[in-house]
């Protein structure tokens, strides 16, 4: 039996660790800056791969990474494994309910969504080819129609993620625009799945006309007959096995075997795991907590191995064609937006937004970033046009959350954890009533924000005296608004004894947030205050923080206590 020698070894584990911490810290530090983690991920694999690594270091380099030979075959048989296990996570974000729910609006949305961007890619396509990076022995059909697809389809991860940070997701207008995604994505994928069925680079070699309706016979029996079986079996797993290692390994299995059977059939091992992945969500009796935990297990390990192994494929600099990049980027807008807008005016919704639906179904995000990867693999378009791909994923899931607060003309509420500063974050504050515990965190504010402290103190205590800050379960939020503040402060104090703030329930505050905002932005002080009250409903919550001992680890447990407020905008 063949293996990997010691060498090999060694290579392979130094190979994958640098990849997976990479890309994970590069995707952390995309979150920071409000950018999707896939961004960070990406970076991650130009930077080690042969863009930069590999242009001064280019033997250490092809050392690490070998482009033949046992570790190659192995790192792309790990790659193809990370790229599966995604489209199940991506699958399960699909539910087919919430279409039907919809009716009309949503069915129109999303066949003229789908259908004028299809339309206008294919007419690209068939009319420059070459200028649009069509390889030059690609069938120019199957080209036309990649190129197609790929523009067709939307990113439903990075659209519900943006539409919940815009506090939109669970509006009328955000549940259309979810199930206006979901039709798309379904759509397209399996648009995508008989193109790579013509293509003929996949399976047992059937011919293109049985591969097709093994397809649509197989898409079919997943979303009713096995839909129906994984229902059923779901609560037989919860009741008799180990939670969650049970459900997770039935659902990691079924994936796996889907996949296998739609690489037999002809096309790519991902349409069988994205199918399994809707079938599965589908299913009322997958709870939660598991649904999270399969996310995250795929999420933060083996989606940033795949993103980050694409930058070992491509120079990005040798391969970026900026007016290539500005073609694609601009078809890929006018044929999606413009389609969107002519189905959102049919569906009679008003322009703002209809303009809302448009920016919102533009966010592309990962899956042309696959769909690019396997038509490159499969030689039918240039590594030009895969750079220009990736380029124009990762612009419209960008600009997608600012353009639709801007059609709508929503501010994103103030977040708590943006203004939170570790010099202003007082472990043992030494106050014993409530006025001295202002004016401790005002002088705190005031140092590191040259501020009059006496100011502070002065307008809080008015604050106070009209109506007491303690909102109850051990937290107080006494507040000032300052007329030379142009953004918000926050000064943060613990109390073991606690302080009478005269709260509700009677109880005294071991928690003191001192809020600063702006004079001309009544609204920001209200948005965190209803932050802080919503992290902070548990009573239990408070015993967590009490138990810090740093402001990181305050920091950390307060993400952990409302992971929606935390700075990452979308995935």
């Amino acid at each position: 039996m063949h293996h990997l020698t010691a060498e090999g070894l060694t290579v392979m584990l130094l190979a994958l660790g640098l990849l997976i911490g990479c890309a994970r810290a590069l995707g952390e530090l995309a979150r920071r800056f409000h950018q999707p983690a896939v961004l960070g991920e990406l970076i991650a694999g130009v930077l080690i791969g042969p863009t930069v690594f590999g242009h001064f270091f280019p033997e250490t380099q092809g050392w690490l990474f070998p482009s033949e030979g046992p570790n190659a075959v192995v790192l792309d048989a790990i790659s193809n494994l990370a790229i599966v296990l995604f489209l199940l996570v991506a699958g399960m974000e699909v539910d087919l309910s919430i279409v039907w729910r919809q009716g009309r609006s949503a069915l129109k949305i999303g066949v003229l969504g789908t259908f004028i961007p299809f339309l206008v890619g294919l007419l690209g396509a068939m009319v420059m080819p070459q200028v649009l990076g069509q390889q030059a022995d690609a069938d120019n059909l199957i080209f036309s129609l990649f190129l197609a697809t790929a523009m067709s389809i939307s990113a439903l991860p990075v659209i519900a993620k943006t539409l919940m940070d815009l506090n939109l997701y669970r509006t009328d207008l955000g549940m259309l625009i979810v199930s206006a995604a979901i039709f798309n994505d379904v759509i397209g994928w399996t648009i995508f799945a008989i193109i790579l069925g013509m293509m003929g680079t996949h399976g047992a070699g059937f011919p293109p006309l049985l591969i097709i309706l093994f397809t649509l016979l197989f898409a079919a029996a997943m979303l009713t007959v096995g839909r129906w079986l994984i229902h059923r079996i779901l609560p037989v797993l919860q009741a008799y096995t180990h939670w969650p290692g049970g459900v997770l390994g039935f659902a990691v299995t079924l994936a796996l075997f889907s996949a296998a059977l739609t690489e037999y059939i002809g096309i790519h091992a991902i349409f069988g795991s994205f199918l399994l992945g809707v079938a599965l969500g589908a299913s009322s009796h997958l709870q939660e907590r598991t649904r999270a935990l399969i996310d995250e297990f795929v999420s933060f390990i083996f989606a940033p191995l795949f993103f980050a192994t694409i930058g070992l494929r491509v120079n990005f600099l040798t391969h970026f064609d900026p007016v290539l990049v500005f073609l694609i980027f601009i078809i890929a807008c006018a044929g999606k937006i413009g389609g969107v807008l002519i189905a959102a005016k049919w569906a009679a919704f008003t322009p703002k937004d209809s303009l809302a639906i448009a920016f919102a179904m533009n966010a592309r995000g990962a899956m042309e970033i696959i769909l690019g990867l396997l038509a490159l693999e499969a030689g039918i378009i240039k590594q030009d046009l895969f750079v220009a791909l990736v380029v124009m994923a990762i612009g419209t899931s960008a600009i997608s959350g600012p353009l639709i607060r801007w059609a709508l003309r929503r501010r994103q509420p103030k977040q708590l954890i943006p203004h939170l500063n570790p010099k202003l974050f007082i472990k043992d504050i030494t106050a014993t009533t409530r006025y001295d515990a202002i004016r401790e965190l005002a002088v705190a504010a005031s140092q590191q924000h040259q501020l009059d402290s006496d100011k502070i103190v002065q307008l809080a205590w008015a604050r106070e005296n009209v109506a007491a800050t303690g909102i109850g379960n051990g937290i107080a939020l006494p507040h000032a608004r300052l007329d030379e503040l142009s953004n918000a402060v926050v000064a943060v104090g613990l109390s073991e004894p606690g302080i009478g703030f005269d709260a509700p329930d009677g109880q005294p505050a071991h928690l003191i947030f001192l809020l600063l905002t702006p004079l001309k932005d009544p609204s920001v002080q209200l948005e965190i205050s209803a932050q802080i009250a919503r992290t902070f409903r548990d009573a239990n919550s408070l015993s967590r923080v009490l138990g810090v001992n740093s402001y990181t680890e305050f920091l950390a447990v307060l993400k952990t206590l409302a992971p929606q407020n935390s700075d990452q905008p979308f995935e």
